[in-house]
């Protein structure tokens, strides 16, 4: 009996998608694949809405402007409202433009004074509850739109557990500062799609006596929206500035490893990423361009920098601290620093 057999070619469709619970966001070339990607899902459920326009994803509304300045603006208007009725915060008697305290430097001296002892008394489980939901409720939108209250939300979240009356004054604060910048935009422009990334880290600004690191990622041009600002604490302790630095370049390029590969299969093929640091040792040490001495040990996982340098995924430099975007997640900053860096992350209306 005579057998055949038959090569089936599969049909390339340009279509990539992006799935949150029952959320579709369809890129496409080509009308009718994206017919065949509804096809397929009409087939298989009741209830199938389409919206041509993208104008609303994951509660993020999308104003396109395809044709004049080729930007993408993203905005949660009523978020911020709804949030501060939900928890029955009163509307601030005066705007608050810091989203949390600031413990000013005492200049000329050459150690500084440790944050003072929160002596206050302890939350109540009720209150710590508050904590928690607000910070869970506010880390969306953070993530979304509005970058600014990254460091708050990380201190927040870690002292959650542990909270006091200080603490409760700190999301009162927070919910002012929200009440008082209510509707943030973040705005996309065209770009060459080339994945850049903003390295910093603040030395021993964190409790126990840990170092906060901060990154600044970015597609084309640093002035373009931010598509990821991390911002955490440093699990170990380090020795040095330079080598909190160092770690902030590890945490970073953790993160630029996986958007480097998502990217390249969203059909985005990358050169090696540029990565800027204000630390000139931090530079030196991820290029090899310096030695290190033998009595200097430096957690041996930082040496994954060198190795992702000389295999030609990045490229860590030097540039000024003025320059660095992600300085802005690592510290508390004043409330005249706060003003003036907010119109570098949200756009005015007329920009």
């Amino acid at each position: 009996m005579a057998t055949t057999s038959a090569v089936i070619h599969p049909v390339t469709r340009p279509v990539k998608f992006a799935l949150v619970v029952d959320n579709f966001a369809v890129q496409f070339v080509g009308k009718q694949h994206a017919d065949h990607l509804l096809q397929i899902l009409h087939k298989n459920y009741k209830a199938v809405c389409e919206d041509w326009e993208a104008k609303l994803f994951c509660g993020i509304t999308f104003d396109w402007d395809y044709a004049e300045r080729r930007t993408c603006t993203l905005s949660m208007p009523g978020y911020i409202k709804a949030t501060l009725l939900k928890y029955t915060h009163p509307t601030p008697s005066q705007p608050q433009h810091a989203p949390h305290r600031y413990n000013p430097p005492t200049f000329g001296t050459k150690q500084q004074k440790p944050e003072p002892l929160d002596t206050t008394a302890i939350a109540t489980p009720q209150e710590r509850k508050r904590i928690q939901r607000i910070v869970g409720t506010l880390l969306f939108y953070c993530r979304a739109v509005d970058p600014t209250l990254a460091v708050t939300l990380s201190d927040l979240a870690s002292e959650q557990s542990r909270a006091t009356e200080l603490t409760l004054k700190d999301v009162h604060q927070l919910l002012d500062y929200c009440a008082t910048h209510p509707d943030a935009k973040l705005r996309y422009h065209a770009s060459n799609m080339q994945l850049g990334i903003h390295s910093d880290a603040s030395y021993l600004n964190a409790p126990k006596g840990r170092s906060r690191v901060g990154g600044y990622f970015y597609l084309g041009d640093p002035s373009n929206g931010a598509i990821l600002t991390p911002t955490g604490i440093l699990k170990l302790v380090v020795s040095s500035a330079a080598e909190s630095e160092i770690g902030g370049l590890f945490a970073n390029l953790k993160e630029g490893v996986i958007i480097r590969q998502t990217l390249t299969d969203m059909g985005h093929p990358q050169n090696q990423t540029p990565v800027q640091t204000d630390n000139s040792t931090a530079s030196g040490f991820a290029d090899d361009s310096i030695k290190q001495q033998k009595t200097r040990a430096i957690d041996m996982r930082f040496h994954w920098v060198r190795d992702r340098q000389k295999q030609r995924q990045f490229k860590v430099f030097w540039d000024k601290a003025a320059r660095n975007r992600a300085d802005y997640f690592t510290k508390h900053h004043p409330t005249s620093h706060h003003q003036a860096v907010r119109p570098t992350y949200h756009p005015s209306p007329s920009s």
